[in-house]
């Protein structure tokens, strides 16, 4: 066992006597040490129960003949950071985390590591140090909030954010958006549409990471409990087998999760997150390979933000297995690639079956004939920008309008929420990509005040940062190269024609060749201003968006 350096032999008698101060015995110390890695914190509502979940875990390690280790990560709160400078830090914390959980494990000598975590950059940030590590590892999520309710409809996190915009134009009173604070998020969890969180817990379980079920039984549910408590007994097994990450986490698992993200029509996030996993796992997952795969694989579930449907409906419909088989069936996704069950995707499918077509449609009746997310290139963007096309409105899937420049995402939503968008504009937020903000921000205020304002089928934003999961309309989003850069981004001026062709995958600044670069002669890069010091560290070492916003080899 690895935590045999650390606990066997005469010269081990501190190291042992240290654990006993702990209160071990003997006997445990000479268990397999399982670190149970646990993101609790009483911030994110999708965190605040994690103690319950690692509390499971810990009885099913102990049950199955290891010792538990309990330590903790940091974790970012999306939502509660959304719309200011707390945003900055949020996909900064997918690198520190992951680095903690290699220092933990390295020094102490751990022989398998069981993630609990549930929200946008943690479980990434899991998933990448399990990679790292390669030692027997499982991600146990702590699962999706319950939607809420409103008369006539499901409500979620994003319902708010919009309802922002509706205020502002009159359209909805105090009352009634006080109503929808009090009820769209109704209990703990990861907020209850196919938004980042979610996306990501499915990622894990499509990739064979984590057990079936992870990605859609609900937080509150018993069920989840029962799962924790198997994750902890499977660890043990993993341990016994010798099944490491580098054998789950092949090119085949990435072409299988990216799969079952455009079935699902996923965040964007994903386009950052999947590629900066399989960095870890030494396996190059580019845009290309994604766009790819999304031409082929249909879209078979309308979820929020782009649907009516939210966790709970996936699970009871049958949840990631059944849209695994599904697709499976399709020959659209490998059938032999090994999980942490022990068994393969087929063999992890073979029972599986949908249970409301109206959830989980069959490819030969999908959604949308292609999957949730496109990549375009073009003259604005060479190296690529990411859209999900599910959530775009039909007469935006083509576009030609005059750009509206913008330095900030402030100063960008001080104009949607004044009034001063005109129908047909191209908003373009710049300097907010992973060295320009620094921290490439999430946007899902300006994307909700747009919705929220009326404006989803006549006004379309482009930015080199990204979109929450929970956005929807014509968000055009990593925008490679950056502007902080020297990407065409930061060469658009306001009145700039720009060209946006879903369908074609193509994104387009109409300014000639020759004008665009006495532009750049004539450029300065911009930064936003007041980095910290680990802002700045970031700053130096991420690259681009295209790229995972991963640090430099």
């Amino acid at each position: 066992m690895n935590s045999d350096f650390v606990k066997k032999g005469f010269e081990r008698a501190p190291h042992r006597s240290l654990m006993k101060a702990n209160g071990y015995t003997d006997w445990e110390i000479d268990r397999p040490w399982i670190g149970i890695v646990n993101a609790y914190n009483s911030i994110i509502p999708g965190h605040i129960h994690l103690n319950r979940i690692a509390g499971a875990v810990k009885a099913g390690v102990y049950a199955a003949g290891g010792l538990p280790l309990e330590f903790p990560v940091i974790g970012v709160c999306d939502g509660i950071a959304m719309g200011h400078k707390g945003m900055k830090f949020s996909l900064p914390s997918r690198e520190l985390i992951k680095d903690s959980i290699e220092l933990m494990t390295q020094a102490h000598g751990l022989d398998g590591l069981v993630l609990v975590t549930n929200c946008d950059k943690i479980i990434p940030a899991m998933a990448m140090a399990a990679a790292t590590l390669d030692i027997p590892s499982i991600v146990i999520s702590g699962g999706a909030m319950l939607a809420g309710s409103s008369p006539g409809c499901a409500t979620d996190l994003s319902t708010v954010f919009e309802a922002v915009g509706k205020k502002a134009v009159d359209q909805i009173s105090d009352k009634e958006l006080l109503e929808l604070e009090d009820s769209a998020c109704p209990t703990c969890g990861s907020c209850s549409g196919m938004f980042t969180a979610n996306t990501m817990n499915c990622m894990m379980e499509a990739l064979g990471l984590a057990l079936p079920w992870n990605g859609t039984i609900p937080a509150v549910f018993a069920a989840r409990d029962r799962l924790a408590k198997d994750a902890g007994r499977q660890i043990m097994e993993l341990l016994e087998k010798d099944i490491r990450p580098s054998k789950i986490l092949t090119k085949k698992a990435f072409e299988n999760a990216v799969a079952v993200d455009m079935a699902l029509g996923g965040s964007t996030n994903t386009a950052l997150h999947l590629p900066a996993v399989a960095h870890s796992a030494g396996v190059v997952l580019t845009l290309e390979d994604m766009d790819a795969i999304s031409r082929r694989t249909p879209h078979l579930c309308s979820m929020s933000p782009g649907g009516a449907h939210h966790i709970e409906d996936l699970w009871k419909a049958g949840g990631i297995q059944a849209v695994l088989k599904e697709l499976l069936d399709a020959d659209l996704i490998h059938g032999d690639s090994i999980t942490c069950t022990g068994r393969t995707v087929a063999e992890n499918v073979a029972e599986a079956e949908i249970k409301d077509r109206s959830v989980i449609h069959p490819v030969s009746d999908p959604v949308d004939p292609e999957g949730g997310i496109a990549v375009l290139k073009g003259t604005l963007a060479p190296d690529g920008a990411v859209v999900k096309q599910t959530a775009v409105s039909p007469e935006m899937m083509r576009h030609r309008g005059p750009a509206r420049v913008f330095e900030s995402e402030e100063a960008a939503g001080e104009a949607i929420m004044k009034g001063l968008i005109s129908d047909g504009d191209v908003i373009v937020i710049r300097y907010e990509g992973p060295k320009g903000g620094p921290g490439m921000r999430e946007m899902l205020a300006p994307t909700s005040a747009i919705m929220g304002r009326g404006q989803g089928g006549s006004v379309a934003l482009i930015t080199d940062g990204r979109f929450s999961g929970a956005t929807r309309g014509a968000s055009i989003g990593h925008v490679s190269p950056e502007a902080a850069a020297g990407g065409p981004i930061g060469l658009v001026e306001d009145g700039d024609e720009i060209v946006i062709d879903i369908p074609a995958r193509k994104l387009d600044l109409m300014v000639d060749a020759d004008e665009l670069e006495r532009r750049k002669r004539e450029w300065t890069p911009t930064m936003q201003p007041g980095a910290t010091s680990y802002l700045e560290r970031y700053r130096a070492f991420v690259t681009s968006g295209n790229r995972g916003a991963v640090f430099q080899d």
